[in-house]
């Protein structure tokens, strides 16, 4: 499995926005048939180093990532919306294993 994980800061950090930014990019579950999983998380610290706004997404494999970066709901309602509303983000993806019992 592959996690998907973005940190983005927003031009306006403030409460309404990022909690705004946060439905949008929920919004994806249910819709984007290859997410396994997905998490979103809007930072409370607000230090320097801080992100305003996680993205923790799941997917089965390479494949389900590239479906997902090209999936039309992802494409034209949420990058449209985090791409309008973000001043930079940063990305990283690296496979996980299944927890053994």
């Amino acid at each position: 499995m592959i996690k998907h994980i973005v940190c983005f800061k927003l031009k306006d950090n403030s409460l309404e926005n990022c909690q705004k930014a946060r439905d949008i990019l929920m919004s994806m579950k249910g819709r984007v048939d290859t997410l396994i999983d997905i998490q979103v998380g809007i930072d409370f610290l607000h230090s320097e180093r801080s992100y305003d706004i996680i993205l923790e997404t799941i997917v089965a494999d390479e494949a389900a990532l590239a479906a997902y970066q090209n999936d039309p709901y992802h494409c034209d309602v949420v990058k449209k919306h985090m791409h309008e509303v973000r001043t930079s983000s940063v990305s990283v993806d690296y496979y996980i294993e299944e927890k053994q019992s």
